[in-house]
């Protein structure tokens, strides 16, 4: 998977998520050189889902429907 800048260049891939006990561990490549490993703790996916908001949220799973 691939976060892109919106001039559609790569700014971060994302290699693999793992659970580790209650946590999400995100390993990829930062502008495809610098490996980085992100941990993902239950109270950190609740502030991002309060972010993200009801509207996005819908928004994010029509993706999965999206071509």
């Amino acid at each position: 998977m691939k976060l892109l800048s919106p001039d559609n260049s790569a700014l971060m891939e994302i290699t693999n998520f793992k659970r580790v006990g209650s946590h999400l561990v995100i390993n990829g490549n930062i502008l495809g050189a610098m490996p980085v490993t992100c941990l993902l703790t239950p109270s950190e996916t609740r502030s991002a889902l309060k972010q993200l908001g009801f509207g996005n949220l819908l928004f994010v799973i029509s993706l999965l429907f999206r071509s």
